[in-house]
């Protein structure tokens, strides 16, 4: 084999963390968008070494060895790790040839026992075109112990032919919308040469889930919603899946157009994250899918932590709009599936959900209507990283909606602690995504107190 120029372009990563280990990601590719090899790789494995160390300066390594990177999954490596201690800083780095890539900074999840803060944040649809990921760089700075990804990591769109006024800040490698293997590849590819992502994912371990994007807009259940034969857009939602596991820190691959992203990871006694598909079981007017909906109200009424953390892709609270009827996409469209969710509601339910571009937060009633009827938790829910806004005035669904006392329309992420004596989220926002190099500022803060919100002064 030729040797190969420098294969780190796509930066590194790592996610899943468990008290004892994490997944590490990187994939090779010296030349990440080659129109007619992956990555501009040879058809061939190549072996890769791996170091972790407990220090940045790799001076003490605590753990090494090798993974073949092999050309059907895109030359991407997972190193699953195990052994480690928890709730420890460790860093890591690979190496081909004499190429080295930058370090990564990973954080194993705390040991069951303990009751340690967690810091956490989380972030949803960062259309590259849309802007510049500024607020990742931010993110990275913060050094969360984890970060919770919900959705839309990539977009799927082609360009159209008479885009808005500053909708289309950045060029695509491509103006066509994703269908293939390798049109997925290249848009990942091209949102992973970001500077300000690899930031981000070098920064803190990830746990993620897809929503729509990853695959087609608005796609739901068994069919796209767009007259598309069954058997075709299962094949484009296993080259899909197959392009996002190249590129993520994932614990379990794709099985063709399948994919198992609902899963529970556990932080201490202080928090359990349960990361729950909206996309993929829906059928007619159930959310989840029986088997799904069984294992999350199993975790919600047999968790012992103080937060129960219910990571998701959509909103999830009501949101009465003045004149349109309830979204199709959000939970407004499964009543049904979001009453047997609350009426399994534990004390210390946390929702965190992205999708529609704003920042808001609500409180989950046993009566929408009535501010003092049962509270049954709260749900914080993410603007975009550069997404366009989905909503420009709220005033009119504020004055419907009594439980929803936030909105806000900056472009940032939301960024948490959670402890044993109490719950905070401040949301963070950039002062521009059109060029780079934007300020950041803490636009609001919530506490969570007796299973409400409390807005807190700045």
């Amino acid at each position: 084999m030729a040797k190969l120029g420098y294969p780190f372009t796509l930066g590194v990563a790592s996610g899943e963390a468990l008290p004892d280990g994490v997944i590490l990601w990187t994939r090779l590719a010296p030349e990440p968008l080659h129109p007619a090899r992956p990555g501009g790789m040879p058809a061939q494995a190549v072996t890769v070494r791996w170091e972790v160390a407990d220090d940045e300066s790799f001076a003490r390594v605590v753990r090494s060895g090798t993974v073949t990177a092999q050309p059907d999954w895109a030359h991407s490596v997972h190193v699953r790790l195990s052994g480690l201690r928890p709730a420890a800083d460790y860093f890591y780095r690979f190496s081909v040839d004499d190429h080295v890539s930058p370090a990564g900074r990973t954080r194993t999840a705390p040991a069951p026992e303990s009751t340690a803060p967690v810091r956490f944040a989380f972030v949803s649809c960062q259309r590259y075109e849309h802007g510049y990921f500024t607020a990742l760089r931010h993110l990275a700075d913060e050094r969360p112990d984890v970060v919770v990804h919900l959705g839309d990591y990539i977009y799927e769109y082609g360009k159209p032919k008479n885009p808005g006024p500053g909708r289309y800040v950045r060029p695509l490698e491509s103006e066509a919308e994703c269908r293939t293997l390798g049109a997925y590849r290249d848009r990942y590819a091209r949102y992973r040469m970001d500077a300000d992502l690899q930031a981000a994912h070098a920064a803190a371990p990830w746990v993620a889930l897809p929503d729509d994007h990853e695959v087609r807009d608005n796609w739901s259940g068994a069919l796209p919603g767009d007259g598309t034969s069954p058997a075709a857009f299962a094949k484009r939602k296993a080259a899909a899946y197959k392009a996002y596991y190249e590129h993520m820190p994932l614990r379990v691959r794709p099985s063709g157009a399948a994919l198992q992203n609902y899963r529970w990871r556990p932080y201490g006694r202080v928090a359990d994250f349960m990361m729950v598909d909206t996309r993929q079981y829906r059928d007619g007017a159930d959310m989840l899918g029986q088997e799904q909906e069984r294992w999350l109200t199993a975790r919600l009424t047999g968790s012992t932590a103080r937060w129960k953390v219910l990571a998701q892709a959509v909103f999830f609270a009501r949101r009465a709009f003045p004149a349109d009827p309830p979204s199709a996409d959000a939970w407004d469209g499964f009543p049904a599936s979001r009453e047997r969710v609350l009426a399994h509601a534990p004390d210390g339910l946390v929702v965190i959900s992205g999708d529609v571009h704003n920042n808001w937060a609500c409180d989950l009633r046993a009566d929408w209507e009535d501010p003092a009827s049962r509270a049954l938790g709260v749900e914080f829910v993410g603007t975009a990283v550069t997404s366009m806004p989905g909503v420009t005035d709220a005033s009119a669904i504020l004055a419907r909606n009594p439980h929803i006392p936030f909105f806000d329309g900056h472009r940032g992420y939301v960024s948490c602690t959670a402890g044993m004596d109490g719950f905070r989220a401040d949301y963070r926002g950039v002062a521009f995504v059109d060029r780079p190099g934007a300020p950041i500022s803490t636009v609001a803060s919530f506490e969570v107190e007796a299973n409400r919100l409390r807005r807190v002064d700045l």
